[in-house]
């Protein structure tokens, strides 16, 4: 058997759920989950994920620019 047939298509780690996902999408140098994104963007500010969704947010850095 071929071991190329063996390997698993492997995804990213998402910072909101912290679950390894395929697609999604790049805020920097994190990733989101497609899910995390719907979730979040249809998130109104009076629902109390709202607060939990900011918290993880903040844990997107900037890239440092090299000049």
């Amino acid at each position: 058997m071929n071991s190329n047939c063996l390997q698993k298509s492997h995804g990213e780690i998402c910072i909101i759920c912290d679950k390894e996902k395929v697609t999604g999408i790049h805020l920097y140098t994190s990733f989101i989950c497609v899910e995390c994104e719907k979730e979040m963007t249809s998130t109104q500010t009076s629902d109390p994920n709202y607060q939990f969704y900011l918290e993880k947010l903040r844990r997107v850095k900037n890239p440092p620019l090299y000049s």
